[in-house]
């Protein structure tokens, strides 16, 4: 199966700021609820006097969930925050985000951007089409991203190879600029944010799956 994406169409319904902020708010508290119930969930341990044989892995949970919620926390700072006022990014310091959020995935990251700084839409173009891309892996596999500058855009692709590897109805949908339907609302509201953010900066977003391997890119204004 070969998806190809076009900016949205006008029969598309629209979705209203405060419904997109709301799926937004939604996904990630969904993302920060696990490693901060595990850091309390360590915490009851340590606190349990029937449990002190249980305190070294209470603190191994602590440590571990501890540093899940701040790559997170870092990481969707940037990918659907403003961070502060910073309007341009060091590739560098992106990897490293991205980097932190696949050391909690099973698919590993393979970050081949050459341009040494980017603007805020590329920036969270690189970041969101990288986690999408882990996402469409859960067996394993790699994902590659790749960033380069052609003329006065900017165009980044991102690879997603390894068994099992899909890309679900409802991020196409998301990425196409459709509405959730009746899939998962945390998986499209990442994907129309994309479509949202990349058609504001004047660029175009695209997705082709095929077996084994799903590949999104993107054109953006540099």
């Amino acid at each position: 199966m070969t998806e190809t994406l076009a900016p949205t169409n006008p029969e598309n319904p629209a979705i209203r700021p405060a419904e997109l902020a709301a799926y937004l708010a939604a996904r990630m508290c969904h993302d920060f609820i696990s490693p901060a119930s595990a850091i309390v969930s360590g915490l009851d341990l340590l606190e349990d006097p029937t449990a002190q044989d249980m305190r070294e892995d209470a603190m191994s949970l602590i440590g571990a969930s501890a540093r899940k919620l701040a790559d997170l926390l870092s990481f969707t700072r940037v990918a659907f925050g403003a961070s502060a006022s910073a309007e341009t990014f060091d590739a560098r310091e992106l990897e490293k985000l991205a980097q932190g959020v696949f050391a909690h995935m099973r698919a590993e990251l393979d970050w081949q951007v050459e341009t040494p700084a980017v603007n805020k839409p590329v920036a969270r173009t690189l970041l969101n089409l990288a986690q999408m891309a882990g996402a469409a892996l859960p067996t394993g596999g790699v994902a590659r991203v790749r960033a380069v500058e052609e003329g006065a855009s900017v165009a980044v692709a991102v690879e997603a190879v390894g068994p099992r590897a899909r890309l679900r109805p409802e991020v196409l949908a998301g990425l196409r600029g459709e509405g959730p339907g009746e899939g998962l609302h945390g998986h499209w509201v990442q994907a129309r944010y994309v479509h949202l953010f990349v058609g504001d900066a004047g660029g175009r977003v695209f997705a082709d799956v095929s077996e084994e391997k799903v590949t999104l890119a993107a054109t953006i204004p540099a």
